[in-house]
């Protein structure tokens, strides 16, 4: 193919007991739910077109137990359409049990930044390509724990950091920004992708004009873009949305 395909829409899933629901600012008591059947909602998005879905246990984010390998089996067994999930993977045996529930990625927070050699050893079980780190900042710094805890480590050093251990892609939420449809943080997702690291953009996506802010950075290395809340509440259409990134001449 030579050039990187265009920027992925990603439809994002959040789990909690079951159940299909999106928190605001990261916060597990300010939940709305959207749908009690998960798997569902994901037929829906591969109907619609989507070519990468983002599924998040936050019941295993906020360390509860949760039976959503359950859902992700389900879920990754709907459609040959590849799968990113994460939450609460804390531990070597949960990286292989997501995989082995048909995950195509997983996605690692919290550990990235507080052990790194248990990050290495999770990024063996399915290769580097296979990982993606999820970096959650507040106002440039990151925020580790389930978003409750901001440490004093900028995002730009730790996706230096990350790159040197050999991780290809994060997931960069900007917290503040989160469920609150505020548009994304283009100056900061522009200085990450310059890096050279594959970056997918997540927090505050609420219209197409995001998405196309997005693609006029023209940055091949911004990957994604994870739209939860603002297709849940209709705000835009996932179909509406793949056409603008798709869009010849729009690379």
């Amino acid at each position: 193919m030579g050039m990187r395909a265009h920027l992925h829409i990603i439809p994002a899933i959040d789990l909690k007991g079951g159940k299909c629901v999106r928190l605001r600012q990261g916060k597990d008591d300010a939940t709305t739910e959207y749908s009690p059947d998960p798997v569902g909602v994901a037929r829906t998005w591969f109907e619609q077109g989507a070519d990468r879905l983002h599924l998040v246990n936050l019941d295993g984010a906020f360390g509860r137990d949760s039976g959503h390998l359950d859902i992700l089996r389900s879920i990754a067994g709907l459609h040959s359409t590849p799968v990113q999930y994460g939450g609460g993977l804390r531990s070597v045996a949960a990286v292989v049990e997501a995989f082995e529930a048909g995950a195509h990625w997983v996605v690692l927070g919290t550990v990235a930044v507080e052990n790194p050699s248990l990050l290495k050893e999770m990024m063996r079980v399915g290769g580097p390509e296979h990982v993606i780190i999820a970096v959650d900042a507040v106002n440039g710094d990151v925020a580790t724990r389930g978003w409750t805890s901001v440490s004093s480590l900028s995002v730009l050093d730790l996706v230096r950091r990350l790159m040197d251990i050999g991780v290809r892609e994060v997931l960069y939420t900007d917290i503040s920004r989160d469920g609150m449809l505020s548009g994304p943080d283009l100056a900061t997702l522009d200085n990450l992708a310059a890096t050279g690291m594959n970056v997918i953009a997540s927090g505050g996506i609420s219209s197409e004009d995001d998405v196309k802010s997005l693609v006029a950075l023209k940055n091949p290395n911004i990957s994604g873009v994870i739209i939860g809340k603002a297709l849940y509440e209709n705000r835009v259409s996932l179909p509406a949305l793949i056409s603008i990134v798709s869009r010849p001449g729009v690379k």
